[in-house]
């Protein structure tokens, strides 16, 4: 497990243990990989922000995709990791609608139980986010790939934000890794660097404070 990630505290959001939802998502998988032949019975990773520029795990291969459905949003409150709770930073989620590019990983089956474990170290401490087998297509053929999505219903969606939020938040906030401004431009190169132009990114980071603060 990668250092920077705490092991699991128990923690819970709605009730939700998120040591049963990786039995149930190590289930489902094992599941899926018995009824799929050869690569298509790995373990898929869809990777849409900080997982394609730091995924912290070793992997096979990986090739840019598409997932429909689901759109990616800097439409999360980080309290810890790139903000804290008197000054509550951003992440980014997978919301519900239109589509996403981003990158797909492959695992081998021999791996999968380890990777798991460390995405859900990383990811799912609090259960902050609902795992779910999207799919996306690769050069073997399409494949469902975990990801990790957020409900509107969830307390950590942040609901429409003005221009003048993000803007205070790029000036302000900042956690254990760093500040939201940083993440969100570290996300928008590594996006453009596999060919995906974010344009709804790219216009927040528009108007966010210059690296001098100017």
């Amino acid at each position: 497990m990668h250092s920077a990630y705490a092991p699991f505290e128990h923690l819970r959001q709605g009730g939700r243990d998120p040591l049963a939802l990786l039995a149930a998502t190590r289930a489902e998988w094992r599941r899926r990989a018995g009824e799929a032949p050869h690569h298509l019975g790995d373990l898929w990773v869809f990777g849409y922000a900080s997982l394609i520029w730091r995924p912290d795990f070793n992997f096979a291969e990986r090739h840019a995709t598409r997932v429909a459905g689901w759109h990616r949003a800097l439409a999360m409150w980080s309290r810890i990791n790139r903000g804290t709770p008197e000054s509550p930073g951003l992440v980014f989620a997978l919301l519900p609608g239109g589509s996403c590019r981003g990158v797909v990983y492959r695992i081998p089956r021999r791996d999968a139980d380890a990777v798991l474990d460390q995405l859900w170290a990383r990811e799912m401490p609090t259960s902050v986010y609902d795992a779910r087998w999207l799919r996306c297509a690769t050069p073997h053929g399409p494949v469902a790939a975990l990801a990790f999505t957020l409900s509107r219903r969830s307390p950590s969606f942040t609901g429409q934000l003005t221009p003048d939020h993000y803007s205070r938040i790029f000036r302000e906030a900042r956690g254990r890794y760093g500040s939201t401004l940083d993440y969100a431009r570290e996300t928008h190169a590594s996006l453009r660097a596999h060919g995906v132009d974010d344009r709804r990114l790219a216009a927040l980071l528009a108007h966010a404070p210059t690296p001098h603060g100017a």
